[in-house]
C-alpha cells in the first residue's frame, strides 16, 4: 500500500505521462498505478485506534513551531538541540523524553537557510491561484468576534472567493476550499499557498503537509506550491484582496447567527463585485474570469468529507479535550475511556463504539478556555441516579410546567418520567420526547403508552393538525350491538 505522497505523485504525472512511464520512474506495478487514477475518493476514514509510534509526537508541533520562529532572529540567538530539551521538561507537562531523541529530530527538520529574493513582477496564468488568511471582526449571535477568513484568488483575472471560520487549521482551509470549488464548478490547477497556513509549512527545504490536506489534494487533483520564506510578493494578489475584502465587505462589522450561512451569502456577494474593471487591464473581471474558468479542472465524481478523526481520552466527567482548552461533553458513562472524535472546521462530532454520531458540539476557537456541553447526552446517567435530578443539567433544559412536575414527583416516579423522556430521545428527538411528556401531562394522560403517541403525532404531523376523517365505523357499532342498519 503506498503512502499519500506516493498516490499524490502518481496522480500528478498522470496528466502528461503513461502508466508505463510512471510505474518505470517510480518502481511502482503497473496495476497499481491503475488501481490509484481509478480511486476516485479519498476522503478520511473513520480509523481504528493505532498505538503512539513515539514519546516525542506530542511535542513535535511545537518544537516545529520554535525551528520556524528561530528563523526570524539572530543567527547566534537560536534553538540549539538542548536548549529545546530543556524548554520542553520546563513547559510542557508530561515530557519524558531523552535528549539523543530530541536532539535527532530538530537535526531532521532544521533547514538550510534561505536566501532573501528581491521582489519581481510575476506571471500568472488561467486557472492559477493563490490562497491566504485574513481577520476580521463580525457581530456572531450577538457578540463581536474576531474571525479568520480564507481567500482564494485568481490573479489573472483579479477575482477572488472568501469563506470565514474560527481558526487557520486544515480543517478550515480544505473545506473552505471545498465550498469554493463546489461553487465556482470547477479546481484550479494550482494553488500557491503562504508558508504559515494550516495546511502544511516549508522548514528549510523540507515542506510538511497536513495529512488531512494530503488526501484533499489528492481527492481533488491540483499542485500546490509554498511561497519561499519573506518572498511575500509570490502572492501579492491575494493578500491585495484579503485587504479589499474587509475594507469592502466587512465594514461595518457583518452580523449573523449561522456562519455557514453567512459563508454562503458571502460566495454570492462577489459575484457583484466580479463586475468591477480589472485595475490594469480595465476590462470587468467577470469577463477575464472566464479564462479561469475555462482552465479549471473537472470536480471529482465524490464530494470530499472534510473530517479529521482522532481517538481522544475523556475526562472524570467524559469531557474531552480539543486545541489544548476548548471542552466538549460525550456522556458520563465515558468517562476515562478514549472516544472517537470527527474533528470538523465547524462541528466536534462525538461517535460511538459503532462510529455512530452520539452528539455534535459547535467547534469552539480562541485562547479562552470553553466548556460546550449537551446535557441530553446525561439521560442515561440520570436514570441511575435520580437523585441528582435537582442540581442535574438536563432540568435546566426541562419547560417551567414539566419541571414543576418532576421537582414534586417522588424519587420512584421521577424514574418513570426521566425512563420515558430516555426511550422517546432516542426513538425521536429529546425536544419531541420532552413536548410529548408536558403534553401528557397537561391533558392527564401520562403513561408511557399514551406519551409515545403524542410524540408521533408531534413528529408526523404536529399536535395543532386535526385528525383526518375516516371512515364510517357506525355500521360495525351496529353489527357489534345488534342493532338494525337502515339503508
Amino acid at each position: 500500500m503506498l503512502n499519500m505522497p506516493q498516490i499524490q505523485d502518481i496522480r500528478d504525472m498522470a496528466r502528461d505521462r503513461s502508466v508505463a512511464s510512471i510505474s518505470r520512474s517510480l518502481s511502482v506495478d503497473e496495476k497499481t498505478v491503475r488501481k490509484y487514477l481509478k480511486q476516485d475518493d479519498f476522503s478520511p476514514q473513520p480509523p481504528d485506534k493505532i498505538p503512539r509510534k513515539s514519546r516525542l509526537d506530542a511535542h513535535k508541533n511545537l518544537i516545529d513551531q520554535w525551528l520556524q520562529e528561530d528563523e526570524t532572529r539572530w543567527y547566534k540567538q537560536r534553538h540549539t538541540g538542548k536548549r529545546i530539551y530543556e524548554r520542553l521538561r520546563e513547559e510542557s507537562p508530561g515530557f519524558d523524553c531523552s535528549y539523543n531523541v530530541v536532539q535527532r529530530y530538530v537535526k531532521e527538520v532544521r533547514g538550510a537557510k534561505q536566501e532573501q529574493r528581491a521582489n519581481q513582477e510575476l506571471v500568472w496564468h488561467p486557472g492559477e491561484a493563490q490562497a491566504d488568511f485574513g481577520e476580521a471582526d463580525f457581530i456572531e449571535r450577538g457578540e463581536k468576534i474576531r474571525k479568520k477568513y480564507l481567500t482564494l484568488s485568481f490573479p489573472q483575472s483579479n477575482n477572488s472567493f472568501t469563506q470565514v471560520f474560527g481558526g487557520e487549521n486544515a480543517e478550515c482551509v480544505c473545506q473552505g476550499l471545498k465550498d469554493i470549488f463546489t461553487y465556482i464548478g470547477g479546481v484550479p490547477r494550482i494553488i500557491v499557498f503562504d508558508n504559515a497556513t494550516g495546511v502544511g509549512r516549508r522548514v528549510g527545504e523540507v515542506i510538511r503537509e497536513a495529512k488531512l490536506f494530503q488526501r484533499f489534494r489528492a481527492h481533488y487533483g491540483f499542485s500546490v506550491r509554498f511561497c519561499n520564506p519573506y518572498a511575500g510578493y509570490e502572492k501579492g494578489n491575494v493578500e491585495n484582496k484579503i485587504g479589499y475584502t474587509r475594507r469592502n465587505m466587512f465594514v461595518p462589522e457583518p452580523v449573523f447567527d449561522d456562519v455557514e450561512a453567512f459563508n454562503c451569502d458571502l460566495l454570492d456577494r462577489h459575484v457583484v463585485k466580479a463586475e468591477e474593471l480589472h485595475y490594469k487591464k480595465l476590462l470587468p473581471i467577470k469577463e477575464l474570469f472566464g479564462a479561469d474558468e475555462q482552465a479549471l479542472q473537472t470536480l471529482p465524481g465524490k464530494p470530499f468529507d472534510v473530517c479529521r478523526y482522532e481517538y481522544v481520552k475523556t475526562d472524570g466527567y467524559g469531557k474531552i479535550h480539543i486545541d489544548a482548552r476548548h471542552h466538549y461533553s460525550t456522556r458520563p458513562e465515558y468517562g476515562g475511556r478514549d472516544v472517537l472524535v470527527g474533528i470538523r472546521a465547524h462541528t466536534i462530532d462525538i461517535l460511538d463504539g459503532d462510529k455512530q454520531l452520539v452528539v455534535q458540539h459547535t467547534r469552539q476557537y480562541g485562547t479562552t478556555r470553553s466548556d460546550t456541553v449537551d446535557y441530553r447526552t446525561s439521560l442515561a446517567m440520570l436514570l441511575k441516579n435520580a437523585g441528582a435530578w435537582p442540581n442535574s443539567g438536563i432540568r435546566e433544559l426541562v419547560p417551567p410546567l414539566l419541571k414543576d412536575v418532576m421537582d414534586a414527583q417522588p424519587r420512584d416516579e421521577l424514574r418513570v418520567t426521566l425512563r420515558t423522556l430516555h426511550l422517546l430521545a432516542n426513538r425521536y428527538s429529546f425536544e419531541t420526547a420532552l413536548e410529548a411528556v408536558e403534553e401528557g401531562i397537561r391533558i392527564n394522560r401520562a403513561t408511557f403508552c399514551d406519551t409515545a403517541v403524542l410524540a408521533a403525532r408531534i413528529t408526523e404531523y404536529g399536535l395543532e393538525t386535526a385528525a383526518e376523517h375516516g371512515p364510517d365505523l357506525n355500521v360495525y357499532d351496529a353489527f357489534l350491538t345488534g342493532a338494525a342498519v337502515t339503508g
